[in-house]
């Protein structure tokens, strides 16, 4: 097998010289790194990665293939991929590829045979940055210059790139992969009724949603409150998505229209939307939050979770918010007081604001997994019984 040499250049200069993998050609995006150990698959094709290039720390990649009923949505979005080792030899029984021929089919270029311990490293200390990836021009000053012209994500609607482009119906759960821990409500004599927002939402929260006994209407990003209305729901869901939370001023707008209305759950950026909604502010994580074990502690209980985290941005919190508070804190807004329900053990960055005045959570991490943990699972349920309750 010919191995033909690739580079990785990022925008203050690094430059990793590695070999060509996926989709020959070149790309640009941001460059980040996801520490979780599976979950490849989920990971390239969870429309939030839109805009990004996404760096493995886990070493082999690749080892059980890729299955089409794993997917997170309708093709993938990472505008490139980047791993240590690749493996061309598949041990899954229900996988119909290898990584290189989906990576190949679905025009991803990529990387191997990089040093991901010493780039993560790197963007630890310097943060997310743009970056090349090139199979084509090797000249190290070139693929420096092409990545500092790259577009920046800050202030972009990434989301009008991937959500749907009309409404429709979601009637799927995961069927025999739900989570035996956390239960299931399907066959339930009252369906909830649920507009859920696409932002880029990933088909696993829309299973889950189902679990619950949901009967799901998923919308575009633009949607308006009054478009929501005509649908008659009894809960609004607030999706995951890429880049800045400030890229797409309408959808906060819609929101606060919406607020004290209906029973509304958000997720990722869903949950920045509505905390923009209410007033708070956003801003750049130096180097996010992308993994499958990332611990998050609700402050009304102290339990600790694993969670699964995909964002780049954060809600403003509490100027004093420098260690885990005693009680949850509670912010004044305009729609009403917001309390700080969940916060992040490494970072102690918000992860979940529910509002005392009006049926409405949000959680910066994903409940639904895919990949990572179950231990998040409830915040689904929580939102049946919002709903039961607002609706009683």
């Amino acid at each position: 097998m010919t191995v033909k040499k690739a580079l990785l250049a990022l925008a203050d200069g690094t430059v990793f010289e590695g070999r060509a993998l996926g989709y020959e050609g070149e790309t640009v995006g941001e460059v980040v790194f996801n520490t979780a150990m599976t979950g490849y698959q989920e990971i390239l094709t969870d429309p939030s990665y839109k805009g990004q290039i996404v760096t493995m720390t886990c070493p082999h990649i690749g080892n059980y293939g890729i299955t089409p009923e794993d997917g997170e949505s309708r093709r993938a979005w990472a505008e490139g991929f980047v791993v240590m080792e690749a493996s061309r030899v598949v041990s899954n029984w229900r996988s119909k590829q290898t990584l290189q021929e989906s990576l190949n089919e679905s025009k991803v270029v990529a990387i191997e045979g990089i040093d991901t311990r010493a780039l993560t490293r790197h963007l630890r200390e310097h943060g997310s940055q743009q970056g090349l990836i090139t199979h084509l021009n090797l000249d190290p000053d070139q693929a420096i210059r092409q990545a500092r012209q790259a577009p920046n994500i800050i202030g972009r609607d990434l989301s009008a790139e991937v959500t749907c482009a009309h409404p429709y119906d979601w009637t799927t759960g995961t069927g025999d992969w739900t989570p035996s821990a956390t239960g299931s409500t399907r066959g339930t004599s009252k369906p909830w009724r649920v507009v859920a927002y696409d932002f880029g939402i990933k088909q696993n929260i829309l299973r889950r949603l189902v679990d619950v006994g949901c009967q799901v209407t998923v919308v575009p990003a633009a949607t308006s409150a009054v478009e929501v209305e005509a649908f008659k729901p009894d809960g609004i869901f607030l999706s995951n998505g890429p880049g800045d939370p400030e890229g797409l001023p309408y959808a906060a707008k819609a929101m606060e229209k919406l607020i004290g209305r209906y029973p509304i759950f958000g997720i990722c950026l869903g949950h920045q939307i509505l905390c923009l909604a209410f007033g708070l502010k956003t801003y750049k994580l130096k180097f996010g939050h992308h993994g499958a074990n990332h611990p998050v502690m609700d402050l009304r209980t102290r339990k600790v979770e694993i969670t699964s985290q995909n964002h780049n941005f954060a809600v403003e919190g509490p100027a004093s918010l420098l260690e885990v508070p005693t009680f949850p804190p509670v912010l004044d807004t305009r729609y009403g007081k917001l309390s700080l329900t969940h916060i992040s053990l490494n970072d102690y960055s918000v992860e979940g604001m529910a509002c005392l005045d009006h049926p409405i959570f949000s959680v910066q991490y994903h409940p639904e997994a895919a990949p990572g943990p179950h231990d998040s699972a409830y915040l689904f349920h929580e939102f049946v019984r919002l709903m039961e309750t607002h609706h009683a």
